[in-house]
């Protein structure tokens, strides 16, 4: 999974994280032409141009500011991932098929894979694509990555303990085959969705410690050459055994290190070397990069544009400004911009409204639902508000007060202006789907309800102060020491006034309870990186909204081991539940649906579910092929071009 980037899968489980909603990175968009396989158009009608420059933005506060794909949990958005890295080195498996989040086949780097000895053995065959320098994209690459991430795992954001590699027995390759043998059965939906999806085959080129070298022991080196030992718990460690494991760890620290140098990102050969229709010729540590065709790319849609811009905004209202003068050919309505709410159709479905009149001649305004869900973490380990915070967060009448004070209708109808889905659950219910749970898709199992927060407070020791601070008075029915006030640090991304003012009003209503949040802001990179697993004297940050939650992505199966497993590694608020963990087992390595992990999630309440503002996308009506929107928020600029 990954966060979401101002609007992040913490929206690249990638899922993701990329994240965050109404700030997230809604660059796929609105064009003409027929649907391809990823979304852009197949044929070339009669009045398109060949070359010109397409001038995207990234979203507010959501710079890319990391280029190597092994990823840990504070680099893991949307913004670096589906806007930036996965444009070079693709994934071995390439997901979204129009408006879906399906596997698509033509655009990955392998076969289907197939799944023997009941679900033990997976083999996969790689097709035939080249890395700019000439060398074939082999099964060995894959075992390179493979390597790294026994080595590194728990450097690795999608990590999650008894997932990809705990669960790989042996790897081998004959030709351009790869076999997989797991030490456990599994759910091959699950294992092709959210394992395998993670895996991004490394160039033989980044098998270095220094400059011009040759390859070394960990790209070349067989999976089962690669040893460690490993201690679990507070304290886990993975220690390089084998030769081939030191050279693992080694070069992960080269590249980790190249890859901190953002001015460098255009210049270093390591990065040049790609397998995706795109490299990168500028970039700016600022954020703004371009990008040009890579003519060896091997896939089935070459890039017709000469070159694509990604434009950083430290505020909506700079980039509404750059929409009005024309500098833009993609990039997002700020909320606090538009003029006419859009309508839903069901559930899911949404008709934008009247495009701002400042706009609507030069650009299309689309929407579309996102293969996500919404929330904010609580730090269940927190040591702030005194000692106590992480022991409020901990008990789960407080979790219920505090959702039952989240507005979502009017959130939607006043603050996103029609342009939001709800989320009750950890199972996205849009785009419709067979995974969420009949009880989630119904409705919210803790609505929008002052007097019952009010009294389930009282209930449990809390002498209520509405828009004051509420204090315990029975300890043991609060589960912290009596006289305890009942507040909580907040920090979410700054820049945007649709943000802010969900904030405030959201503020506004926990407070109606005695509920004190005070908020702060932050950029993206600054509340992403804060909210991370922690533990002891310095884990002190108590609450953090990045703007999107989670795009399930690279884990598309929503199935929450990269979230809410115990010990996870993107499990930002050490939330850890047994009967969760079970849950979560189940439907991975068993065959039980997602619809009860769905239903106790959505109970139990791991983090704080809000709506997910989708946002308006506006399009250059000159610029065609990229509808329908990415569900999983990817661009894919080869299938864009202009028209006279």
């Amino acid at each position: 999974m990954q966060t979401i980037g101002s609007g992040k899968s913490r929206a690249f489980s990638f899922g993701i994280l990329a994240a965050v909603a109404g700030v997230v990175l809604t660059l796929a968009a609105c064009g003409g032409g027929s649907s391809s396989p990823g979304g852009g158009s197949t044929t070339t009608p009669s009045n398109a141009l060949k070359g010109g420059t397409a001038y995207v933005s990234e979203g507010t506060q959501a710079t890319v500011n990391w280029i190597f794909p092994f990823a840990s949990l504070q680099d893991f958005s949307t913004t670096n991932f589906q806007g930036f890295m996965n444009l070079m080195y693709r994934p071995l498996y390439w997901f979204g098929k129009g408006a879906t989040p399906d596997l698509n086949p033509s655009l990955s780097l392998a076969d289907n894979p197939t799944y023997s000895n009941g679900g033990r053995t997976v083999t996969l065959t790689m097709k035939p694509y080249k890395w700019s320098n000439g060398e074939t994209v082999t099964a060995q690459d894959v075992v390179f990555w493979m390597n790294m991430l026994k080595v590194e795992k728990l450097n690795w954001a999608g990590y999650a303990a008894g997932t990809i590699p705990d669960d790989v027995a042996s790897i081998t390759t004959s030709g351009n085959k790869i076999t997989f043998k797991l030490n456990t059965n599994v759910n091959s939906n699950w294992y092709t969705y959210n394992e395998l999806s993670q895996l991004t085959p490394m160039p033989m080129a980044w098998d270095v410690t220094a400059a011009g070298q040759k390859p070394q022991l960990c790209g070349t080196a067989s999976y089962q050459d690669v040893t460690v030992t490993e201690t679990t718990g507070k304290n886990a460690a993975v220690t390089p055994v084998s030769a081939a494991a030191q050279s693992c760890a080694a070069v992960y620290t080269y590249l980790t290190n190249q890859a901190k140098s953002l001015s460098t990102y255009a210049t270093n050969p390591l990065w040049q070397v790609v397998d995706g229709p795109w490299r990168l010729s500028q970039f700016a540590t600022s954020g703004r990069l371009t990008m040009v065709p890579n003519p060896k790319y091997s896939g089935p849609v070459k890039p017709r544009l000469a070159k694509f811009v990604e434009l950083p905004f430290t505020a909506d209202s700079a980039e509404f400004n750059a929409l009005a003068a024309g500098q833009l050919d993609v990039g997002t309505l700020p909320g606090s911009d538009i003029t006419a709410n859009a309508t839903a159709n069901g559930t899911c479905g949404i008709t934008p409204g009247a495009n701002n009149p400042r706009l609507a001649s030069k650009y299309n305004l689309a929407v579309g639902d996102t293969w996500q869900a919404n929330y904010f973490p609580l730090n269940f380990n927190s040591t702030g508000n005194g000692g106590q915070a992480g022991k409020i967060i901990s008990q789960l009448y407080f979790r219920q007060a505090f959702q039952m004070l989240v507005n979502q209708p009017a959130l939607i109808q006043h603050v996103d202006k029609g342009y939001g889905v709800p989320t009750y659950g950890p199972v996205p219910i849009c785009p419709t789907n067979s995974f969420a749970s009949a009880e989630e898709s119904l409705g919210n199992p803790y609505p929008y309800n002052p007097a019952k927060a009010k009294a389930l407070l009282q209930s449990h020791g809390w002498t209520v102060k509405p828009n004051g601070t509420d204090t315990c008075s029975d300890a043991a029915k609060c589960g912290v020491p009596a006289g305890t006030p009942l507040t909580l640090n907040l920090q979410y991304v700054g820049g945007s006034p649709t943000e802010d003012q969900l904030m405030q009003a959201q503020k506004s209503s926990w407070a109606s309870a005695g509920i004190n949040v005070n908020l702060t802001t932050g950029t993206f990179d600054t509340v992403l990186s804060g909210a991370v697993p922690c533990s002891g004297s310095g884990c002190g940050w108590e609450a953090a909204n990045w703007g999107g939650g989670w795009i399930f992505a690279p884990d598309y199966y929503p199935s929450g081991e990269d979230l809410f497993q115990t010990g996870a590694s993107s499990n930002s608020g050490s939330y850890s539940d047994p009967k969760m963990d079970s849950l979560i087992k189940a439907s991975t390595q068993g065959n039980a649906s997602l619809s009860a992990y769905s239903v106790y999630g959505a109970k139990q309440l791991p983090v704080v579910w809000q709506p997910i503002g989708l946002g308006a996308t506006e399009i250059n009506k000159k610029l065609m092929g990229v509808t329908p929107l990415n569900a999983l928020t990817a661009i894919t600029p080869e299938t864009w071009y202009f028209v006279k």
